[in-house]
């Protein structure tokens, strides 16, 4: 509507400025009149005398003191008027307007007010009417704003001035009625006071003058726009504001823009004075009710700002307002009844989408929460509270999730509020609109918003009102799950739907928050009638008759328990799911998460009912066929039903089961039934399921002890018979999986026999893929032989095998034997001879050393330990000496004769597995060394083709045969050569093993080969084994298997992380055990590989090869007691250190594999439990913990070594390793403080190391071996080791690391970049000292200032040489002259030679390992300086000669080298701004600072910077002038005198120079806070006065516009109230003398024109108090800016000027061309901006702030045409709001434009 009216206004301009189709116009008559000259006084020499006579008397006012001479100025003033009466003109008057105006001073006396008076009576008297009606800006301007400040005494001649002068003007007073109504408001501000009745009549008059309309709409102009005026204004209304409550039209009374009367209420009810707002509700009690037809007649928009502006007064937390809206809310009755009614029927709607609105869409004036907190305050008062919740709640909690879910910086501010709100809402309410709109969702099944709110509101709301828990929750679920079994009985194709999923999500969510207590009896309801009724419902009916909704149709429910009936809908619901999942064989993703969610809270529900046994549910709630459904929903393949659902599936028949009163036990029992689901869950016990292998042996074995029968045993046997060859390796890995994640405790030997002795029977089977599995089992799952000891040895002493001993002689010699007392079952024991012989076979080292390890008495098997006593065998023995006992006694045992035919057989073959056995466990070759030579490469070469065939099956025995080879080989060629060196004739060296050279070859493709796999763990045995027997025969082979097996380990690493995400799709990822085997293996290589000889036996009793158990690792702390004290590179040969020997390569590889190890097997617990969870922690926690051993051994081993390797992956691959590098850096950190013993040693393991890479620096002899890292990298991971050190600690490293830096400085002759990172080093580390008490220690303080002086010295000198050698060459020859100083001389060719010589020699380390620091290293150092250094520097350096030395040496070499040559003297790099801005916070540095800033800022090139340099520099420039008092006034006196060096400059040149220092001046003021110079503000008004009146030089008074509109920015508005007559003088005569003369194209004049317009634009965008009441002058300020009366002609300034300049003819086509490419006629405002539609609900800005330079009056054309209705626009739509960051951006802009 108002840019409409606005387009209309601008139509009726166009119209009346009578321009014709030449483009050429004729001014309007008024403004001919207004501008003619006064002709009849123009030649009269006694006018002439009275002019003179006046300008002498304004003369005299230069020389006004005191008060005193303002009294005797006007006496002699208005003397001179009285003697020439009879000329009614007052001669410059504007000047005497001006001086009146600064005699009404509120700061001068009475007496000069009522002398100031008298002046304007009389001139008033002599103008009369039409005089004062032409002149109305000049003498308005000061009395106007004087009365609110005027005396008692003074004020009656000010109002009867007001009276017989102005209301006279009647029609004509209409430019002015905004402004005379605010000059006379302040007379209402108190009821009692003395002249309120009289300016209360007065007002009366005034609105009669124009009409009561056009007065009323400027009434709300001044309740918009000044706050201080609004409570007068009400005051007037509550007297004068008629009732609109009527249904007739009241546009009569308040006019057409009911807008703008809202606004205006708006505005009050708004306002921070309590009393105004209490006034504004009474106003609208009393005038615009709710039912009013000013309400009812007013646009949605509007009533909306009317509601938000009335509910904000809630949140001031009074009463009596809160009371005055209440009465407003819900009408003038006092029955609730009826209050309640009448809010429903008025003000509901208008309510509730008003909250709702705020809530969506929040303002950014105030917090997101203020809606939903005047929510929770409106439900203090019932009677709204109630009508209110029932329709906003819903979408209240809408639009908090939508604020929490955004994550935005006040969604805790909301998450907080909305809690309140819910604490405070009625649970009935909010629980009956939720259950509404979930039954609503569930019918509609395409929506589940309601779904997905209440789920939002349980999780992230914590609910505790015990209400809503045992009530509300309890009902709905009930309801939930009743609506649920009815939509899917209807159409069983709905349980797919998402809703459906949803909703069962939703119901375990209550299931959780609810007390399961609730859910046995139901709450009573308040009506009788409908309790009675109650009881036979059903949950559904029941919830929607207890909330009041509409009940649905349900028949056949026989009323039970809550928990009864849910318990059997929630199992027929099951039933209905798991026969859809048989009919769609599990298709449907959708369907799968329903009906597992649907068993988990029936499994929840079924455990909750336990507790209360009494009111728990019985068998009658299973339905018929239930199991049976289940158990053939389950059977179904395992890719349609996931383990998930198999799992809840199970467990729920578990706990059905041990429900006693649910299930009964006989079905569970039967063996069939429990088979099915055992055969189910062996399917998950593969190895491409390992994520779900934990679950599913837990929920064997919770089957097994649930039905009291061993049945699992035979189930498994079964299984491990099967004929078919894949069915039997699946059933071998299920086994074996159950085997190992089963406990010792369980005994598994014993309770799992059967399926353990058919698995060993296959270690010697026929068929070598079967005995391949036996093996593979043995290898992977059996965990300990003690668990296939036990229950063999225990049939081995079988008490029916009785011997007797015996003594028989062979050839004249006893043999000491047994015979056989009795006959025993000898094939069985002979079976298990032959097993325990495959099993000593097959287990070899381990097999012996678990048995001589595991003690007899440590069984967990009683009845053995008995047995093993009656033999008898000490129970304190081991297994190995009780076996090997057993053993012996059948080698030794015979048959009786006559039993020798039959029992003979059996018996040998019981003592050559007997003796086989021990030979396995004793282990010793008899072969000569020439057949060991000829058989060797048969069998490597063998072995070489079946690893290439997948011979799998032959290469066990191969290997192992191999092994006997090499070990009987070496051991000849040990003896012969001990033999040797003992004949003493032999000159012959020793003898030497020759390795075969495929044998590497054929290890590395057994170990790699992908389709070798399964074979691993016999290679990576051989290995081991092998090369520490034979360690320096195999030396060559250990780089090539490391190489192997770290990309193995890093394939594995891969598979593990995969796997472990949220959505993968892998589950074979490698087993704990394998991870460990492979850390095994390469551990024991790293160590070999760097091992002599000498000391292998030593370490293979420190470090054994298999991994130790969690209690017997002691850490690594208790290992490392002095790590200084290892002397590990002593026993190294130089070939084996070497830094490029393959043994050194193979331990920094396998060090960044076990350093990515570390750093991603870091197991957190997911948020919600899944089934593989159990097998990816036992992973990651086992694979880390052993990761974590070998890091400890290998760092015991060689510490300097594995902390360079640590160092280097820290600095080259971080990212690589882990997704997040943060985390991936803490854990690299954490690492080192693992491996060391303390912080001090590993600053002294890393000083140690930069030493040795430090030419110069005294390093202990000791070489640094590894040439890809640097001192500057070990210098990087110090400093960040040193930054998470705390302050104790920090002590500790202290004298270690400042001995380096003593060093560096005192060997390091040139910079070096090392300087610079140790000077960063110290900053680190010297932080944390100076925090301590360690700062009391002088040595420690001096050692801190030496060395942090001199390093920093050094680093500054280095930066400043560094941009002297080139700065000189990037400045042109144009530059060099600007600056006015000459070029440098170039240095000559040998101190260019000496610096490169210098730069070349700064690194010693090969190319590999130079940090490539080029040109970026003076920027970085300046970056630190800024940053770190100085910050810093009062805290490292406490003397202040020290500082200002430091502070010194920074300016000569960085600042200064940076401001040479600059074009523009801003534009420095930002560093060097920051450098001097940390300076400027320096006390101490204040001399040194000062001089380049103070010569930066008086450059005259100043300004030829950008707006964002000069940003930079205002802090800078600030800090100047508060710490030089006399820089503020050496900058006043440069204005007043503009001094210039050259004695031939012109004048132009002298107020170009004046008018830079006076934009310098703006420039400083600008950089200050609010009223930050607010003490200078009289020098500075002093200096702008004097340059108005003595410099009429444009650029110089274009200058001052600009100050002053910093100044309206910086200051106060009441500051400036004493410079207004000035300020509007000045801007009158500017404009005036446009109107009278226009400027020529491109003239002198025009850009102070665009000065002073820009001063007004900003005025008019500010809209301050004071400013108000005088721009009339300038632009429209009331209503006709838009609505235009008839015959309306323009009074304000702009307005005419548009009309005058829109006059102007434009230059033809010729004249155009021929005009400068500059001049430019604008056909549009593109350059100026206005406010549109878009812009409404933005803050105000300046309509000029864009424009910057115009060459003809044309370009201001927009501008003084639309700044009137584009100033009541931004009024009527901001809100008063200032956009200020864009006010402050355009007068930076015209600072710096270039020009």
């Amino acid at each position: 509507m108002v840019a409409r009216a606005r387009d209309v206004a601008a139509n009726e301009r166009d119209v009346k400025s009578g321009a014709d189709g030449r483009g050429t116009s004729r001014p309007s008559t008024k403004a001919t009149e207004r501008l003619a000259p006064q002709q009849p006084y123009a030649s009269d020499p006694k006018y002439k005398k009275y002019t003179q006579q006046v300008e002498k008397c304004l003369n005299a006012f230069d020389n006004v003191h005191e008060w005193a001479d303002c009294i005797s100025f006007l006496k002699q003033l208005l003397k001179t008027f009285q003697s020439y009466l009879q000329f009614k003109e007052i001669p410059h008057k504007l000047i005497v307007a001006k001086r009146l105006a600064q005699c009404l001073n509120p700061a001068l006396p009475a007496g000069v007010h009522q002398r100031a008076l008298d002046v304007y009576t009389h001139i008033l008297s002599v103008l009369g009417t039409e005089g004062l009606k032409h002149d109305l800006p000049l003498w308005s301007s000061g009395l106007f704003p004087f009365f609110e400040y005027a005396s008692t005494s003074v004020k009656p001649t000010l109002l009867n001035l007001y009276d017989t002068y102005y209301l006279p003007l009647q029609h004509d007073l209409r430019p002015v009625m905004k402004s005379f109504i605010l000059a006379l408001l302040p007379g209402l501000e108190e009821e009692t006071g003395e002249f309120f009745d009289k300016v209360l009549g007065l007002l009366d008059r005034l609105a009669d003058t124009v009409s009561p309309v056009f007065f009323t709409q400027n009434l709300w102009l001044v309740m918009i726009t000044m706050p201080p005026a609004r409570g007068s204004a009400l005051n007037f209304l509550l007297r004068r504001l008629p009732a609109l409550h009527g249904e007739n039209d009241i546009t009569h009374v308040v006019g057409r823009d009911i807008g703008l009367m809202i606004r205006a209420f708006s505005a009050t009810l708004e306002d921070d004075n309590l009393l105004v707002r209490r006034s504004a509700l009474d106003i609208l009690l009393q005038s615009m009710r709710m039912d009013s037809a000013a309400l009812k007649g007013a646009q949605p928009e509007d009533c909306a700002i009317l509601m938000k502006a009335a509910t904000s007064v809630v949140l001031r937390r009074d009463l009596s307002l809160n009371r005055r809206l209440y009465t407003w809310l819900l009408g003038p009755d006092d029955k609730s009844e009826a209050q309640i009614v009448y809010l429903r029927q008025h003000g509901l709607q208008l309510l509730s989408t008003t909250l709702k609105n705020e809530m969506f869409t929040p303002s950014e004036e105030y917090a997101e929460s203020r809606p939903f907190k005047i929510f929770i305050s409106l439900l203090d008062k019932w009677e709204i509270g109630s009508p209110l919740t029932e329709v906003l709640i819903y979408d209240a909690l809408k639009a908090i999730r939508q604020h929490m879910e955004s994550k935005s910086i006040t969604s805790s501010d909301v998450a907080m509020t909305a809690s309140t709100l819910l604490e405070a809402v009625e649970p009935s309410i909010l629980w009956k609109q939720l259950l509404r709109s979930i039954l609503y969702s569930i019918d509609d099944g395409k929506q589940p918003e309601a779904i997905r709110l209440t789920l939002f509101l349980l999780r992230e709301l914590p609910v505790h009102d015990d209400e809503v828990r045992s009530v509300h929750l309890p009902i709905v679920f009930a309801a939930l799950v009743e609506k649920l079994l009815t939509h899917i009985q209807e159409n069983n194709s709905r349980a797919t739907s998402l809703t459906v999923w949803e909703t069962c999500v939703l119901q375990q969510e209550v299931l959780q928050i609810m007390m399961p207590e609730a859910l046995q009896q139901r709450p009573k309801l308040s009506d009788i009638e409908l309790q009675k009724s109650s009881t036979s419902s059903s949950p559904l009916i029941f919830a929607t008759t207890f909330y009041g909704l509409d009940p649905p149709i349900i028949s056949n429910y026989h009323p039970a328990a809550p928990v009864t009936t849910a318990v059997e809908q929630l199992l027929m619901l099951c039933q209905i799911c798991s026969k859809c999942m048989v009919q769609t064989q599990g298709s449907g993703a959708d369907l799968k998460a329903t009906f597992s969610q649907l068993l988990s809270t029936l499994t929840r529900l079924v455990e909750l009912s336990n507790v209360s046994p009494d009111a728990s549910p019985d068998a009658s709630c299973v339905p018929p066929s239930w199991l049976e459904d289940m158990l053939d929903c389950l059977d179904m393949e395992v890719c349609n039903v996931g383990f998930p659902l198999l799992d809840h599936g199970i467990t729920l028949i578990i706990v059905l089961h041990r429900s006693s009163r649910l299930l009964p036990s006989a079905p569970v029992d039967q063996k069939l039934v429990v088979g099915r689901m055992v055969k189910r869950l062996f399917r998950f016990l593969r190895p491409d399921c390992a994520i779900y292998h934990v679950r599913a042996v837990d929920l064997v074995w919770t089957l097994e002890s649930s039905t009291g029968h061993h049945y699992v045993e035979s189930i498994i046997a079964q299984s491990l018979n099967s004929p078919n060859l894949r069915s039997l390796q699946q059933a071998f890995e299920a086994f074996g999986i159950l085997w190992r994640l089963t406990e010792d405790e369980v005994s598994p030997g014993f309770r799992l026999k059967i399926p353990m002795m058919i698995v060993l029977d296959t270690l010697r089977h026929e068929q070598p893929s079967i005995r391949r599995a036996g093996e593979t089992w043995m290898r992977c799952s059996l965990r300990s032989y003690a668990r296939v000891l036990e229950p063999i040895i225990y049939d081995l002493i079988d008490p029916t095998i009785r011997r007797k001993p015996c003594r028989t002689k062979i050839k004249g010699r006893e043999v000491q034997g047994y015979i056989y007392e009795q006959a025993f079952d000898q094939r069985y024991v002979h079976h298990l001879l032959e097993v325990l012989l495959a099993i000593a076979q097959f287990g070899g080292q381990g097999f012996a050393k678990t048995a001589r390890s595991y003690l007899i008495s440590r069984s967990n098997h009683k009845p053995l330990v008995h047995r093993l006593g009656t033999v008898p065998i000490d129970p304190t023995a081991n297994f190995l000496d009780a076996l090997v006992e057993i053993l012996s006694r059948f080698i030794q045992s015979e048959p009786k004769e006559q039993h020798e035919s039959t029992t003979g057989p059996l018996n040998i073959k019981i003592q050559s597995a007997s003796v086989d056995l021990l030979h396995a466990i004793v282990a010793r070759g008899e072969f000569d060394y020439l057949s060991l030579e000829v058989l060797e490469p048969v069998v490597i070469g063998k072995l070489y083709f079946t690893v290439h065939f997948r011979r799998l099956d032959l290469q066990i025995k191969l290997l192992r045969i191999l092994h006997s080879l090499i070990s009987a080989s070496t051991a000849h060629l040990a003896q012969a050569n001990v033999l040797r060196s003992e004949s003493s004739g032999s000159d012959t060296g020793p003898r030497t093993y020759t390795m075969n050279p495929l044998l590497t070859q054929t290890l590395i493709d057994g170990i790699s080969l992908p389709q070798n796999r399964v074979m691993l763990q016999h290679w990576l045995d051989f290995v081991l084994m092998a090369i520490q027997q034979f360690h320096p025969t195999l030396q060559g082979i250990i780089s090539p298997i490391v190489d192997c097996l770290c990309r193995q380990l890093r394939a594995f690493l891969i598979d593990a992380l995969q796997a472990s995400q949220p959505d993968s799709t892998v589950f074979g990822v490698a087993t704990d055990a394998e991870f460990i085997m492979l850390l095994n293996a390469t551990e024991r290589l790293l160590i070999l590989g760097l091992t002599s000889h000498a000391e292998l036996s030593q370490q293979d009793e420190d470090f054994p090869p298999h991994e130790k158990s969690a209690t017997e690792s002691s850490g690594i702390l208790g290992l490392v007691s002095n790590v200084f004290t290892v002397d590990s590179a002593s026993s190294q040969t130089d070939d084996q250190l070497a830094p490029r020997s393959p043994g050194y390569r193979s331990l920094h590889e396998g060090i960044r594999v076990l350093f990515a190890i570390w750093i991603n097997l870091v197991w957190t617990a997911p948020s919600s439990r899944r089934s593989e969870d159990g097998s990816l922690s036992v992973i990651y926690n086992r694979t880390r913990a052993r990761c974590g051993r070998a890091l400890e051994h290998l760092s015991q081993a060689y510490p300097n070594e594995v902390l360079e390797s640590l160092v280097i992956c820290w600095d080259r691959d971080l990212t690589l390793y882990s997704r997040d590098p943060k985390l991936a850096e803490d854990a690299a950190f954490e690492l080192v403080d693992t491996l060391i013993s303390s912080a001090h040693s590993a600053v002294h393991m890393i000083c140690e190391s930069i030493a040795a890479r430090t030419p110069g620096l005294p390093s202990g002899g000791r070489k640094y071996t590894n040439n890809n890292l640097s001192d500057g990298t070990l210098l990087k991971f110090l400093e960040q080791y040193l930054s998470r050190l705390e302050g104790p600690l920090a002590l500790q490293v202290w004298g270690r690391f400042i001995q380096l830096a003593k060093d560096v400085i005192s060997n390091v002759r040139e910079f070096r970049a090392q300087t610079y990172l140790l000077l960063r080093c110290l900053c680190v580390l010297g932080d944390k000292v100076t925090q301590t008490t360690a700062m009391e220690d002088r040595r420690i303080k001096k050692d801190l200032q030496d060395v942090f002086s001199k390093l920093l010295d050094t680093c500054v000198t280095f930066t400043g040489r560094s941009s002297e050698s080139v700065s000189w060459i990037r400045r042109t020859t144009k530059e060099s002259i600007m600056n006015g100083r000459s070029s440098p001389m170039p240095r000559g060719v040998s101190d260019q030679k000496a610096e490169d010589k210098a730069s070349s020699s700064t690194m010693s380390l090969p190319d590999n390992a130079k940090p490539t620091w080029g040109s970026e290293l003076p920027l970085q150092i300046t970056n630190f300086i800024a940053t770190t250094v100085l910050p810093n520097l009062r805290k490292f350096l406490p003397d202040n000669d020290k500082i200002a030395s430091a502070c010194s040496s920074v300016v000569y070499y960085v600042v200064n080298p940076a401001v040479k040559g600059k074009s523009r003297p801003l534009d420095l790099d930002p560093v060097v701004v920051e450098i001097i801005k940390e300076m400027t916070r320096i006390s101490a540095a204040l001399k040194v600072w000062r001089a380049p800033v103070i010569d930066i800022l008086y450059d005259n090139r100043v300004f030829d910077s950008n707006t964002a340099a000069a940003t930079r520099w205002k802090p800078v420039v600030k800090a100047l002038f508060d710490s030089d008092k006399t820089s503020f006034g050496d900058l006043l006196s440069r204005i007043a005198s503009a001094p210039s060096a050259n004695i031939f400059s012109n004048r132009e040149n002298e107020m170009l120079l004046r008018s830079l220092n006076l934009r310098r001046l703006s420039f400083v003021l600008f950089t200050g806070e609010k009223n930050h110079f607010v003490t200078q503000l009289p020098s500075v008004q002093e200096k702008l006065v004097d340059i108005l009146r003595n410099v009429p030089s444009p650029i110089v008074q274009s200058e001052v516009y600009l100050c002053i509109r910093v100044l309206l920015c910086r200051l106060s508005p009441h500051n400036l109230t004493s410079f207004w007559p000035v300020i509007l003088t000045e801007l009158y005569r500017i404009f005036e003398q446009i109107i009278v003369t226009l400027p020529v194209d491109e003239s002198e004049e025009l850009p102070l024109i665009l000065s002073a317009s820009k001063c007004l634009d900003l005025l008019l965008t500010l809209q301050t108090e004071e400013f108000q009441i005088h721009q009339w002058i300038f632009v429209t300020d009331t209503v006709d800016a838009v609505y235009r009366p008839d015959n309306w002609t323009p009074y304000a300034m702009f307005d005419r000027l548009a009309e005058t300049v829109t006059n102007i003819p434009v230059p033809e086509a010729k004249e155009r061309s021929k005009a400068s490419s500059g001049v430019t006629f604008p056909t549009s405002s593109a350059s100026i901006s206005f406010p549109s539609d878009s812009q409404s609900s933005k803050m105000r800005h300046p309509m000029l702030n864009s424009l910057r330079q115009i060459d003809s009056i044309r370009d201001l054309i927009p501008f003084f045409s639309h700044v009137s209705i584009s100033s009541y626009e931004s009024i009527y739509a901001t809100a008063g709001n200032v956009d200020w960051e864009t006010v402050e951006q355009g007068i930076l802009d015209d600072m710096f434009d270039g020009r």
